[in-house]
């Protein structure tokens, strides 16, 4: 039985500008950094035999603080890396409203009909990030892995494990430095937690956003 931990990365000043980030490498700020640091000191309860990574910064930096507390080092997987916006990155969420009118609308009601401009599709992301949590459940049968990456890396996969469709993306929330746990058995997936942010509390503000 393998045993799989979700972790999005910490806090952005984009995250909180609500600006389209994709695969522009934005650092974390100090309350991502202090997320990230208490995620690590969370999960050191548990014994991770290895961390995948996104290859970006937000998720590796966040990845290097759970392994500070773990005998594991960091190993970065390209396919966990975030959705390709097109167009959309850089651009805050007012913008991408006001140029990208339809598209918009159709990204909220109809997600998985959006394919970006010069960008990706979450069917794009869904077979990477899915072929490759595949690959790892085979190498690491008996262990616990972790990875870290994304929102819309976490949500799309979430919904392949429960064999939900993309047109459900909307449902799955995935917070910054959220924890979701899943165990493989019997050639299915089992949530055990979900978006687990319980030991943020000291950080929390009274308004989350999973932007």
């Amino acid at each position: 039985m393998g045993r799989v931990m979700l972790v999005r990365h910490g806090e952005t000043d984009w995250n909180k500008e609500e600006v389209f980030r994709g695969r522009i490498d934005v650092k974390l700020n100090t309350t991502g950094l202090q997320q990230a640091e208490e995620t690590g000191r969370f999960l050191s309860e548990m014994r991770l035999n290895v961390i995948y990574s996104s290859p970006l910064s937000r998720a590796q930096d966040t990845a290097e603080k759970i392994a500070q507390f773990q005998s594991s080092k960091v190993i970065t997987e390209e396919n966990f890396t975030d959705i390709n916006f097109g167009e959309w990155q850089g651009l805050s969420l007012r913008d991408v409203k006001e140029r990208y009118k339809e598209n918009y609308l159709t990204w909220k009601n109809e997600p998985h009909r959006v394919k970006f401009s010069k960008g990706e599709s979450l069917q794009d992301v869904s077979e990477r990030s899915i072929n490759a949590l595949q690959r790892l459940i085979q190498k690491h049968a008996e262990e616990t892995c972790a990875i870290v990456s994304h929102r819309v890396i976490c949500k799309v996969m979430i919904l392949g494990m429960l064999g939900m469709p993309l047109s459900r993306f909307w449902d799955i929330r995935q917070d910054t430095c959220a924890v979701s746990i899943f165990f493989y058995q019997d050639g299915r997936w089992i949530v055990e937690l979900l978006n687990d942010t319980c030991h943020l509390k000291a950080l929390r503000r009274e308004r989350l956003s999973d932007f």
